[in-house]
C-alpha cells in the first residue's frame, strides 16, 4: 500500500450524479497517496478508519482550485476547494484557509504533469442543474474563468525538457476531410439556390460529390445530371444510417434533450442522442406518470451484446438501432412508456456559411436596416435584413476611422474565417463598392 502523504477530516458534498439524488454534506477521512485521493467512513468512538466511500485516481485529475463559498454558508463550509476529474467536480470543505491552501498546493504539485489539464474552471458551485458563476446548464461545460498563470506554472513546475527549436520546413498539409470526392450523400434539408452557382437540394434525394475544395460548399451532381454547389452541412453521407432518421439528434446533450422534450410536453415524446460515453447512444423519453401533471424525462442507454445486437430496458435484441426503435414505438417492454412521438431539433435547417457559394460581395441596396445593436470606435453594428428575408448583422464603418487598405484586410480576414470562396479573387473590389456577408456584414457608410 502506498505511503500516506496527507491525511485530514473534511466535509464532502455529494456529487449528485443523478438529478433525483439529494444534496448532502458528510464528514469523511481523506487520505492522499502518490496514486489516489481516497475518502473513508470513520468510527470516532473506536478511533479507526472504516469502509472506503470513494476515490479519485490522481492521473485523471484535470483541475484543482478554490471555490467561492455559497451565500450565507455555515462556518464549516467557508473554505471549499474542488477536484475536477471525469466524474467530478468533487467538492471538499476544509476547516480553515491554511489547510485549504496546503491541500490545493500539494494536489496541484502532484497532478502538474497530467494530460488534459484544464485552462478554465468554474469558480462557483454546480447547484440545481446549473453553474452559479455563468448559469450554464451543462455540467461538462467549459469553465468560465481562466486559471491564473496556467502556462507559466506549467513551464516553471515541469521537469520535462522543452521541445527542440523547430527547423524550417514546409507548412503542414491541411487535414483530409472525412468525406471524399465521388461519395454519395443524402439531403437532410431542402435548399433553394441563392446564386447561379448553386444546386437545388431536395430532402432525402441522393447527390454525388464532385469537388470539396471549399470546406463549406461542395460541388455536386443530382440524379438528373445537373451540377452546382451545395452547403456541406445540409447533407449526410449515404452510409450514415442513424442520421437519416428524424428521431436522431446528433451532438445533443442530456440537458438540451430534456429542455426540448419538456417544451413539446407530449407523453411518450422521445429522441435518440449521443451519450456522454463515446460510441454509445441514449434514448431520452418524456412521460407523464399517473398523478404527475408536469411529467419527467427518463434516459435509457442503448446496450450492446457481445454478438453486436442492441437492446434497451428488457432484453429484446435487434441487429440495428432503427429496428430496436421501431419495436419500442409499439411496445414499452420495460420502459415507462412506448416511444409514441418523435421529437426533433432538425425541423429548421442550419445556417450556411455565407448566403450562397461565392457570395461575399452584395449590393447595399438589398439591405434593410432595422435597429442598432451597438457601436464603438470604428463603427456601428445594426440588425437588418438582406433581400427582405435573411437576418444579418451589418457593421458600418465610420468614415475616416479606417484606411482603405485596413478595411480590405479586415474584409479578407472575415472571408477567410468563414471559409467563403471568392470566384473572382483576381478582381479587388473598390473601397466604395465593398460589402460582404458571411453571417456578419461589412458595409461602408457613404
Amino acid at each position: 500500500m502506498s505511503a500516506t502523504i496527507l491525511e485530514e477530516f473534511f466535509i464532502k458534498r455529494s456529487q449528485q450524479k443523478r438529478k433525483t439524488s439529494p444534496l448532502n454534506y458528510k464528514e469523511r477521512l481523506f487520505i492522499l497517496t502518490e496514486e489516489k485521493l481516497a475518502y473513508y467512513d470513520y468510527d470516532l468512538e473506536r478511533g479507526r478508519r472504516k469502509s472506503l466511500r470513494g476515490s479519485v485516481d490522481l492521473q485523471k485529475v484535470k483541475c484543482v482550485e478554490m471555490v467561492q463559498p455559497e451565500p450565507n454558508a455555515p462556518q464549516e463550509r467557508l473554505y471549499p476547494f474542488q477536484v475536477i476529474y471525469d466524474d467530478g467536480p468533487l467538492y471538499i470543505f476544509a476547516k480553515n484557509g491554511d489547510i485549504q491552501s496546503a491541500w490545493i498546493r500539494k494536489l496541484k504539485e502532484m497532478v502538474r504533469f497530467n494530460k488534459d489539464l484544464k485552462q478554465k474552471y468554474h469558480p462557483c458551485f454546480w447547484v440545481d442543474g446549473q453553474w452559479r458563476c455563468c448559469q450554464q446548464e451543462v455540467k461538462q461545460a467549459m469553465g468560465c474563468k481562466v486559471l491564473e498563470g496556467f502556462v507559466t506554472k506549467q513551464r516553471q513546475g515541469s521537469r520535462k525538457p522543452l521541445p527542440p527549436t523547430p527547423v524550417e520546413s514546409s507548412p503542414p498539409e491541411p487535414p483530409e476531410p472525412v468525406a471524399s470526392v465521388g461519395m454519395t450523400v443524402i439531403a437532410e434539408y431542402e435548399y433553394t439556390p441563392m446564386t447561379s452557382h448553386d444546386l437545388e437540394l431536395r430532402r432525402d434525394e441522393e447527390y454525388t460529390i464532385l469537388e470539396m475544395s471549399d470546406l463549406n460548399w461542395w460541388r455536386a451532381r443530382d440524379k438528373y445530371g445537373k451540377e452546382g454547389y451545395i452547403p456541406s452541412n445540409y447533407v449526410i453521407e449515404a452510409g450514415n444510417v442513424l442520421e437519416r432518421f428524424p428521431w436522431y439528434c446528433k451532438n445533443m446533450n442530456r440537458s438540451q434533450a430534456e429542455n426540448l422534450l419538456k417544451k413539446e410536453n407530449k407523453d411518450g415524446g422521445f429522441l435518440v442522442r449521443d451519450s456522454s460515453r463515446p460510441g454509445i447512444y441514449t434514448v431520452s423519453l418524456f412521460c407523464k406518470i399517473s398523478g404527475d401533471k408536469a411529467g419527467g424525462c427518463r434516459h435509457y442507454n442503448i446496450c450492446t451484446t457481445s454478438q453486436g445486437q442492441f437492446y434497451l430496458a428488457d432484453r429484446h435484441f435487434y441487429s440495428t438501432i432503427p429496428d430496436l426503435i421501431n419495436y419500442h414505438q409499439h411496445n414499452a417492454a420495460g420502459m415507462f412508456s412506448r416511444l409514441k412521438h418523435i421529437v426533433s431539433n432538425r425541423a429548421q435547417p442550419p445556417s450556411t456559411a455565407g448566403l450562397g457559394y461565392g457570395i461575399w460581395e452584395i449590393d447595399p441596396r438589398h439591405l434593410t436596416f432595422i435597429k442598432e445593436l451597438g457601436n464603438g470606435q470604428f463603427g456601428v453594428v445594426k440588425y437588418g435584413k438582406w433581400q427582405g428575408q435573411h437576418d444579418v448583422a451589418i457593421k458600418m464603418i465610420k468614415e475616416g476611422s479606417m484606411s482603405e487598405d485596413d478595411f480590405i484586410e479586415e474584409a479578407k480576414i472575415m472571408i477567410g474565417d468563414w471559409g467563403c470562396a471568392n470566384p473572382k479573387s483576381d478582381e479587388r473590389p473598390t473601397f466604395k463598392e465593398l460589402s460582404l456577408n458571411v453571417q456578419d456584414l461589412l458595409y461602408e457608410i457613404q
